[in-house]
């Protein structure tokens, strides 16, 4: 039997496994998906396995996707440009070749709440974080138009859109700047790339300084309905939570790793049991 892994701390949800087991089990693939909890010391040690073993790839999740990234024999351009990798393929030869299915996950997710194409909307990003990194890498490639985004500080966007500034224009802003109130009035579509509605209170913004007609997507998955998702939607907005942007990284990674195909569906209803558990603890 062939081994993938995900490798972080802590490794407290079960999501990842039961999404690729069943897609195995599914597709008749002899392989199996484990949960490796490791420290920075014990990567290394992890990775040299995997290559020394042969497995079909990993994945990687806080805090090393840009650790990880330094035990890899290549790195694909898109993760090179958001600055991490989450998931590992080895080639024929056994050389390990990291990627991001981050971007993946997350446009699928946004195309879905939208309806259609991002191409020329305004968007509003929340947080610059690593998965602010891959919303907006997302969101510049496939051809938003203005692209702003919110912090606490506007020092953290700003060096978020100093590094994807070959990709877009990227206006960085603090969320008490005055303009940010403009910026959220004229958006079509807002994102919640942080983790508030999760382990802390939400809304993120106010959702009342949107237009009606506007989208919004919160990364957030757990719970099933955040406070951003509840608010807008009371407003009969679209909203959407990230439980379609988890099922489809997953699905793009297990798609690599095998080359069968797309098992959205197989992961859809494995996962549906634990989201709907909706418990926001790590």
């Amino acid at each position: 039997m062939r081994t993938v892994a995900l490798f972080g701390r802590p490794l407290r949800r079960r999501h990842s496994a039961v999404m690729h087991n069943a897609a195995f089990e599914a597709a008749g693939v002899h392989a199996r998906y484990e949960l490796r909890e490791v420290d920075e010391a014990g990567l290394a040690e992890q990775v040299a396995e995997a290559r020394r073993n042969g497995w079909m790839g990993f994945q990687i999740t806080a805090p090393y996707k840009l650790l990880v990234m330094d035990l890899l024999d290549e790195i694909e351009p898109g993760a090179r440009a958001i600055g991490a990798v989450n998931s590992v393929a080895a080639s024929e030869d056994g050389r390990l070749i990291g990627f991001n299915t981050d971007v993946v996950g997350f446009m699928a997710g946004v195309r879905d709440c939208l309806g259609g194409d991002v191409k020329g909307r305004s968007v509003v990003v929340a947080g610059s974080g690593g998965v602010g990194h891959a919303a907006v890498y997302g969101l510049a490639t496939a051809g938003a138009g203005r692209l702003t985004v919110l912090d606490l500080d506007a020092d953290l966007p700003r060096r978020l859109a100093d590094d994807l500034g070959d990709a877009a224009s990227i206006e960085p802003l603090a969320f008490d700047d005055p303009r940010a109130r403009d910026r959220l009035a004229d958006a079509d579509l807002f994102v919640n790339a942080t983790s508030v509605g999760m382990l802390s209170p939400g809304p993120v913004v106010d959702v009342g300084l949107l237009a009606p007609s506007a989208a919004v997507f919160d990364v957030v998955y757990i719970p099933a309905e955040t406070e951003l998702v509840r608010q807008a939607r009371a407003r009969g907005m679209r909203a959407s939570n990230g439980d379609g942007m988890l099922v489809a990284q997953a699905a793009a990674a297990w798609c690599r790793w095998t080359g069968l195909p797309d098992p959205t569906e197989t992961m859809r209803r494995a996962v549906a049991p634990l989201l709907a558990e909706g418990d926001p603890r790590p």
